[in-house]
C-alpha cells in the first residue's frame, strides 16, 4: 500500500519520537526528515516473524488479521475487533502521553510503529485503512497469496435435512417478461401503468415486476420512445431462444444489474441521497460464496457464515453508521454493526428467496432452507444452458379465441398479440387472446394482411384454421367491420309522445342516441345521469336500475 518512509511522513514529530524511544533511537532533534530516515532504516530491519512471537496475544492477533487480509483492513472493520486509536494533536499528546496507557491493541501497535493509517483508492472509491507498510508486509508473501485466494473462496457449509414443504423453482420470469414486451408492443408501455400490466402477469409482486422491467431495459429489450417504452430487435432475438437460454440471459443481466436489492429488501426502506451502496459489489460477494452443491442448506447457516467470514461484503469501508436505512416495522433508523442481522442478514435472505428464486435458480424449503438447481450450478461454472425445449402449439377456437399454453413458443405468443387482443390472466389457465376487427385493423397497420394472419394461425396451431375463423378473417379483409357490440343504457317510455318531446327539446336531444323503436332509444353510458337530471327539470322522473 505504502512504503515505510511514505507512512512515517504522515505523522507528527512527537509520534515519531515515541516510536524512536521504543526502538532505542534518540530522535530529539527538530529535523522531521532525519527522524523519518532513521526510523525507516530501523523498522526495515525488523524480523516480523520474531516480533510476532513477543507481542501480547491481542496485538499479535491484530497483526495476523492484517497479514490475512493482504496487509490492510478498513479502519472501521479493524477497529471493531481490535479497538480504536485516539487521534490527538501534539499538545494533547504531550499532556496525556497515551503511549504509556494504550486503550486498545491498535493503539499499542500504533505507537510502536507497527500499525499505520491512510487512504487508498479502491474499486469502490477512496477508503481509509489500517495497514502494514510494504517492507513489513513483504516478509509474509505466502500469507498475502492465501489472502488473495480467500477473497473468492466458496463458503463451506454442512448440508441440512430435506424440508417437508418445498417451493419448487419457477421459470415464469421469462413468461412475464414476454408479456411486458407484448404490452409495450401493443401500447408503447408506460412503466408506471402497472394496473393494466398486472392484468396479464402471472406474478404481480411489485419487486419482481420492478426487477423484470429493469432487466428489460438493461438488456436492451425495450427502448425509450417519447414518454414510453417499445420493444427492440434484440427482444425478438431473446424471444426466439429456449426457456433455459432466456433464464440464463436474465440471471446474467441481474448479476451485473444496477437494480438495488438492498432497497427492495422486505421491511427496509433506503432514505436520503447523501449515500450510495453498490448492489453489484454485494451481489457478487454473495454469489461467489454460495456452496457449489445441489444439497439443501440452511439460510441461517449461510447468513452466519457470511457474517463470520465476510461481514463487510457490501460495506467495503466497514462503516455501519453512514447509511440511512429505516426499519419499516419499528420506524427506527438502523445503524451500527450490532444491527448487522437487521440489514445484511435480511439482504442475504432476500437475494436467495427473491431474485434467485424468481429467476429459477433455487428451490426453497419450509422458509428456512434452499438448494441450487442444476441450471444454477451450470451458470456458476459458466456451462452453456440447454437449447432444446418441448413447446406446445396454440389452439384456435371456432369463435376466434386463441388459447396459448404457458409452454408455448414465446416468440409465437408475441406474434399472436400483434393480431389479437389479450384477455386478463386467470390463475391456473393458459393465456387467451381474441381476434377482433380492431386487432385485425392494428395488424394491417403493421403490414400484416389477412392472408398472413391465416398463415400464422395455421403454423402456430399446427392444424387447419377453423372454417368460421377463416371466413370471419376473410370477410373482414373484404368488407371491414360488419357489426359492433356497444355498451349503452336503454331508455324506455310508456308513450311515444314522451320520446318525441325529448328529441325536440334542446336540453335533452343531444343526450339521446340511436332510436330503438317508438318507445325506446339508446343513451351513451356517460350521458344517462345528465339525461335523468335534464328530464327531471322538464317535470318527469325516470326510474332506473342502472348501477351507479
Amino acid at each position: 500500500m505504502r512504503s515505510l518512509k511514505q507512512a512515517l511522513l504522515d505523522y507528527d514529530l512527537i509520534v515519531l519520537r515515541v516510536m524512536g524511544e521504543w526502538w532505542e533511537l534518540d530522535l530529539t532533534g527538530e529535523d522531521k526528515s532525519a527522524c523519518v530516515e532513521a526510523l525507516t532504516e530501523r523498522l526495515a530491519q525488523l524480523e516480523m516473524g520474531e516480533e510476532l512471537q513477543y507481542l501480547p496475544p491481542e496485538e499479535g492477533e491484530a497483526i495476523h488479521d492484517l497479514i490475512a487480509n493482504n496487509g490492510r483492513l478498513p479502519v472501521a472493520t479493524f477497529a471493531r475487533k481490535h479497538g480504536e486509536v485516539r487521534l490527538m494533536g501534539p499538545g494533547r499528546m504531550e499532556r496525556e502521553e497515551p503511549w504509556f496507557d494504550p486503550i486498545s491493541a491498535a493503539e499499542a501497535l500504533w505507537y510502536r510503529g507497527l500499525l499505520y493509517r491512510g487512504f487508498d483508492e479502491t474499486a469502490e472509491g477512496l477508503i481509509e485503512f489500517y495497514y502494514l507498510p510494504d517492507e513489513l508486509m513483504a516478509q509474509f508473501p505466502a500469507a498475502a497469496q492465501q489472502a488473495s485466494v480467500a477473497d473468492t473462496t466458496v463458503v463451506t457449509l454442512p448440508p441440512t435435512a430435506a424440508p417437508n414443504q418445498i417451493e419448487t423453482a419457477v421459470t415464469d420470469a421469462v413468461d412475464d417478461l414476454a408479456t411486458i414486451l407484448i404490452v409495450a408492443q401493443q401500447s408503447s408501455f408506460v412503466p408506471d401503468a402497472f394496473k393494466r400490466l398486472n392484468l396479464y402477469l402471472l406474478n404481480t409482486q411489485p419487486d419482481r415486476r420492478s426487477l423484470l422491467l429493469m432487466l428489460a431495459q438493461e438488456m436492451g429489450l425495450i427502448r425509450p420512445h417519447d414518454d414510453s417504452w417499445q420493444p427492440t430487435r434484440t427482444a425478438v432475438n431473446w424471444l426466439k431462444q429456449s426457456r433455459e437460454a432466456q433464464l440464463r440471459a436474465l440471471v446474467d443481466a441481474w448479476s451485473s444489474s444496477h437494480w438495488n436489492d438492498l432497497c427492495h429488501t422486505p421491511d427496509l426502506t433506503c432514505e436520503g441521497e447523501s449515500w450510495l451502496n453498490d448492489p453489484i459489489l454485494a451481489r457478487s460477494a454473495l454469489l461467489e460464496s454460495l456452496p457449489r452443491s445441489g444439497d439443501w442448506f440452511s439460510l441461517d447457516d449461510f447468513t452466519n457464515s457470511i457474517k463470520e467470514n465476510n461481514p463487510d461484503f457490501q460495506r467495503p469501508d466497514g462503516n455501519y453508521d453512514t447509511w440511512y436505512i429505516r426499519d419499516n416495522k419499528s420506524a427506527d433508523y438502523i445503524t451500527g454493526y450490532e444491527n448487522w442481522e437487521r440489514v445484511e442478514g435480511r439482504l442475504i435472505r432476500f437475494v436467495i428467496t427473491g431474485p434467485l428464486y424468481w429467476l429459477g435458480m433455487v428451490e426453497l424449503g419450509d422458509g428456512h432452507s434452499y438448494r441450487l438447481m442444476p441450471r444454477a450450478l451450470a451458470w456458476l461454472v459458466d456451462r452453456p444452458p440447454a437449447q432444446e425445449e418441448v413447446q406446445v402449439p396454440m389452439v384456435v377456437e371456432s369463435d376466434g379465441r386463441l388459447i396459448v399454453p404457458h409452454n408455448a413458443d414465446r416468440a409465437q405468443r408475441f406474434q399472436t398479440a400483434r393480431i389479437s387482443e389479450p384477455e386478463p390472466m386467470v390463475d391456473g389457465r393458459p393465456y387467451a387472446y381474441r381476434l377482433t376487427p380492431q386487432s385485425l385493423f392494428q395488424a394491417r397497420e403493421q403490414g400484416i394482411t389477412p392472408d398472413r394472419v391465416l398463415q400464422f394461425l395455421e403454423k402456430a396451431s399446427s392444424r387447419p384454421v377453423p372454417t368460421s375463423v377463416r371466413r370471419a378473417i376473410t370477410r373482414w379483409g373484404e368488407h371491414g367491420v360488419e357489426g359492433r357490440l356497444e355498451e349503452v343504457v336503454i331508455l324506455r317510455v310508456r308513450e311515444a309522445s314522451i320520446l318525441k318531446t325529448l328529441h325536440e327539446n334542446p336540453k335533452t336531444r343531444h343526450l339521446l342516441g340511436e332510436s330503438l323503436g317508438e318507445l325506446a332509444t339508446a343513451v351513451r353510458l356517460e350521458d344517462w345521469q345528465e339525461l335523468r337530471r335534464a328530464v327531471a327539470q322538464l317535470g318527469l322522473f325516470l326510474d332506473s336500475d342502472v348501477l351507479e
